[in-house]
């Protein structure tokens, strides 16, 4: 029998041996997954009672131009890089963290499988890239969690036997072709010998009544609260999960997409994408003097939509529903629908390891879920110190496709 999806962990390999003066890994379970996490997540712009010149600070802070160049090798990257050490260079820590439990990976994708780029239509992911993930699909189910709306994400990737989770997680949509997607009775555990054979499913199984989707005919739909269901074909095909919690705002979001695209036409450089559950509006090719500019159109268009709210990620405002759904929220729903805890509180002992990869803000609530589960491997994607809930780190994308292949290769020995 051939190993798949075991990762190979040398006999005297311990998480120890990633600790250092700061670092702790696996981080400590707390209720409120830690002060610095506490304060992560009440960062966010306040429309009520915001000035423009918060408003900026807020602008220039995302995105300050010595991110741009290599970070220099001084004391406080030094101190950051122990507390948030390399996954390549500690990856041992993570397959030991991970050893006789079942890995389920998470990628954000701008910044994390495609480089940032002035115009966001152009941030198409290598082929390399792609063979990457592909190889780790095959053995781990493997899910892209985006700001970007579904359809867009999807046309970049292109792999149909992924997990993806567009508009930050409120549209979500499993395999639409057969893959080697497992749950937790048919996902190997780190260090097991698996027979290579999958069927291509992954169990789901919700109790609710049964409804139509729209644009979907010869399919059927389980309600579950919120506007999640899981999806599955009539004819007994895979069964993929479907979940829209925001159903409801989008007649909202198309009527602000049409005031914000007025409203910033005339501002050069400035663009408006509507993912569908959400809006970005891009200022990275905007003059650093027109920033107050973009941000007086944002917020007086939202006056009229007291149900959206403002967030921030790297030179991009985003306009999302006022509900409690986020990346955090859809990594949780993905967990749970592939039959593991979500990490709620309910059953926490399960044995899934998840893996969450990104470089935004907006992963940040990712990384808390991580925290609060005491359990799975947090890394951000940067060059440069800033705070994050975050264990490990990697520098950028080609970073994140080495670490892809690794784990691949070590599944595979």
């Amino acid at each position: 029998m051939t190993k798949h999806g075991a990762v190979v962990v040398p006999e005297d390999a311990v998480v120890a041996v990633a600790a250092g003066r700061h670092f702790s890994f696996p981080p400590p379970r707390t209720a409120g997954a830690g002060d610095l996490c506490k304060k992560l997540a009440a960062q966010q712009i306040d429309l009520g009672a915001a000035v423009m010149g918060s408003w900026l600070d807020s602008m220039k802070a995302s995105s300050p131009r010595h991110r741009l160049m290599a970070p220099a090798v001084d004391a406080e990257h030094d101190e950051w890089m122990e507390k948030h050490p390399s996954a390549l260079g500690r990856f041992e820590a993570v397959a030991a963290a991970a050893k006789g439990k079942r890995i389920v990976v998470f990628l954000d994708y701008d910044g994390t499988l495609s480089p940032i780029v002035e115009d966001p239509d152009r941030a198409v992911m290598t082929d390399e890239m792609r063979d990457a993930v592909r190889g780790v699909a095959a053995r781990f189910p493997t899910a892209i969690v985006s700001g970007r709306c579904l359809d867009k994400v999807f046309s970049f990737v292109r792999l149909e036997e992924l997990y993806y989770a567009g508009s930050h997680g409120m549209d979500i949509q499993g395999p639409t072709a057969a893959s080697t997607h497992h749950g937790p009775t048919t996902t190997p555990k780190v260090g097991e010998k698996q027979n290579p054979t999958w069927n291509g499913r992954v169990n789901v199984s919700f109790h609710a009544a049964h409804v139509s989707l729209s644009g979907q005919p010869g399919r059927r739909c389980m309600s579950l609260t919120g506007g999640c269901c899981c999806n599955g074909d009539v004819q007994g095909e895979e069964e993929s999960v479907l979940c829209q919690p925001a159903r409801e705002f989008l007649p909202m979001i198309g009527e602000a997409y049409a005031a914000l695209a007025a409203k910033v036409e005339a501002i050069p450089g400035a663009k408006v994408e509507n993912n569908k559950f959400c809006l970005s509006v891009h200022f990275r090719c905007v003059d650093e003097r027109r920033w107050g500019a973009v941000a007086e159109q944002v917020r007086a268009v939202l006056r009229d939509y007291p149900r959206l709210r403002l967030t921030q990620g790297r030179k991009v405002l985003e306009i999302r529903p006022t509900i409690k759904w986020d990346k955090g929220e859809a990594l949780r729903f993905l967990l749970s629908a592939l039959g593991f805890s979500s990490g709620d509180g309910a059953n926490d002992g399960d044995d899934a390891f998840p893996i969450y990869i990104g470089d935004d803000r907006t992963d940040e609530d990712a990384f808390r879920v991580l925290r609060a589960r005491g359990q799975g491997a947090g890394i951000l994607v940067s060059r440069f110190p800033k705070d994050t809930c975050a264990s490990f780190s990697l520098r950028d994308p080609s970073e994140v496709k080495d670490f892809l292949r690794k784990l691949v290769t070590c599944a595979a020995a």
